[in-house]
């Protein structure tokens, strides 16, 4: 065995130790595992709201989306959706027209966001998972229907399915001159529609979007053969980034083809930067924890001085010497990071069995704040604390190995 190493657990593991180097090392420990345990959690506590974001876009977002590079609407011909559909993966493409428009509903109204989708539409989205109301279809028995957010059903108090109150949607009209008619007939153009269900998914697309058929968008709207986007569903054999690839190299440079990370890319970044400054704050505090060890060890150098003169006199390297006081800091060190690894994971796992944190929202989607833990997570805090352990032994152990011998004999 390594004398160095065998002399550090000794002088870690002594029960002759009852001073205020023992009682420093286990302050010491101690900080190191809590700081560990809580940079575990909070680590996890971001996976699992990244998690949650995917999960909860994921019920209205397809595996695609197919958009013009400039401009809001790009026009679709029978070609270009054919070239799209015969592609490698492509299971299903729906065509998409998506505009802000006016709905009125008795004597209240706001804007919300249209989204007229093709008859498909519900061949790839899984919105109609999260129906707390009524009906997803958009058309029944001849009869055109809307699906509402619950927020808009809310807020303008919405009844299903009443043919004596229809909505009504307003557009304003494109009559190619600058200036807009104050005339409410000539200035915009107007449909009416029932509402047919209400889903429930996520605030923003809750309180903002309602789903009608794209005959019923492209009339209001004024779209023509034109589209906002192509939603493409991928073939469940197929990696979604190799038909993705396959559609840029075919659209060419004048269409964006967007993945769902792609499609929420300011949002998944924001979580991510946070996660990030996040780690390095809890490593400054941990650092600040690690501090106790070069105290501890700069006071067992002072306390073992005779011990490392007789080693050095018997023939022991300078180098030896060092290593004992590094063993010691990374034993001290190791012993707190385990069990805080420990905790954090133990942690982690009752959060996500039992769910013993609410999120305290009885709106909220989910009951409990979500946690998720991932091997890269405990690697870069493992990598973490060996470097602080390092940082905050080696002046010790310097002071320890360049220790006069006959001075302290």
């Amino acid at each position: 065995m390594n004398v160095s190493l065998l002399i550090a657990r000794r002088y870690f593991s002594s029960k002759k130790k009852r001073n205020i180097i023992s009682i420093i090392s286990n302050i010491s420990m101690v900080g190191v595992a809590v700081g560990t345990m809580a940079l575990i959690i909070v680590l996890s506590v971001f996976n699992g709201l990244e998690d949650l974001v995917r999960s909860l876009y994921g019920k209205s977002d397809p595996d695609l989306v197919i958009s013009a590079v400039q401009g809001k609407a790009f026009p679709v011909n029978t070609a270009l959706l054919q070239r799209i559909s015969t592609t490698s993966g492509v299971a299903l493409v729906t065509e998409v027209i998506e505009d802000n428009a006016l709905l009125q509903y008795h004597d209240r109204q706001m804007v919300v966001k249209m989204k007229g989708v093709s008859e498909n539409y519900f061949g790839q989205s899984h919105i109609d998972s999260a129906i707390v109301e009524g009906d997803h279809r958009l058309s029944r028995q001849g009869q055109q229907y809307a699906l509402l957010g619950a927020g808009v059903q809310h807020e303008l108090s919405i009844a299903l399915n009443n043919p004596l109150a229809p909505m009504r949607l307003l557009y304003p009209r494109n009559t190619g001159k600058k200036t807009l008619s104050f005339n409410p007939e000539n200035a915009f153009n107007e449909q009416t529609i029932q509402a047919g269900g209400v889903f429930l998914i996520e605030q923003h697309i809750d309180d903002s979007y309602i789903f009608v058929p794209i005959d019923f968008a492209q009339n209001l709207l004024g779209y023509g053969a034109k589209r906002t986007a192509l939603e493409v569903k991928v073939g469940a054999s197929r990696d979604i980034g190799d038909v993705k690839s396959e559609l840029r190299k075919m659209l060419g440079k004048d269409f964006k083809v967007l993945d769902s990370d792609e499609q929420h890319v300011s949002l998944l970044k924001a979580i991510k930067v946070e996660k990030m400054f996040v780690f390095i704050t809890f490593t400054f505090i941990l650092l600040i924890a690690s501090l106790n060890i070069f105290f501890s060890l700069s006071m067992l150098v002072i306390d073992k001085k005779k011990d490392i003169a007789i080693l050095m006199a018997m023939g022991s390297s300078s180098q030896a010497v060092r290593n004992i006081f590094l063993f010691e800091g990374a034993i001290v060190a190791l012993a707190g990071a385990i069990s805080g690894l420990v905790l954090g994971v133990g942690i982690c796992w009752l959060q996500q069995t039992f769910g013993l944190v609410s999120m305290g929202m009885a709106t909220s989607v989910v009951d409990s704040y979500p946690v998720k833990m991932q091997l890269t997570d405990i690697v870069l805090t493992g990598l973490a604390i060996i470097v602080i352990t390092i940082g905050v032994s080696i002046r010790p152990a310097l002071n320890a190995s360049h220790l006069d011998v006959r001075e302290n004999l």
